[in-house]
């Protein structure tokens, strides 16, 4: 069955996923964590990944969903929880 973690949720995206995932494990282990450089040099690919996965979601109405679903439980504070103190404050 192979490695889940290398596959995506779209088949056609899986080549991307795999590629960028080499490269960003290599250079995280080989070059972040040596110190030997800060920038991810695999950025590229990752767009690359993220806009296949993009034309995936949107041919599968996936995309409309989730913002439907972050209409309904928007993130606030960038994405932090709120504390629920601020809430009865907001009300106020």
């Amino acid at each position: 069955m192979g490695n889940l973690m290398s596959t995506s949720f779209a088949p056609e995206c899986t080549p991307l996923k795999q590629k960028y995932d080499g490269c960003f494990n290599e250079w995280y282990s080989e070059k972040f964590l040596k110190g030997k450089s800060t920038t991810n040099e695999c950025e590229d690919l990752w767009f690359e990944y993220q806009e296949c996965v993009k034309k995936h979601m949107t041919e599968q109405k996936l995309d409309k969903m989730l913002d439907d679903a972050r209409k309904e439980a928007p993130f606030e504070n960038g994405g932090a929880l709120l504390n629920p103190d601020d809430e009865k404050n907001k009300k106020k």
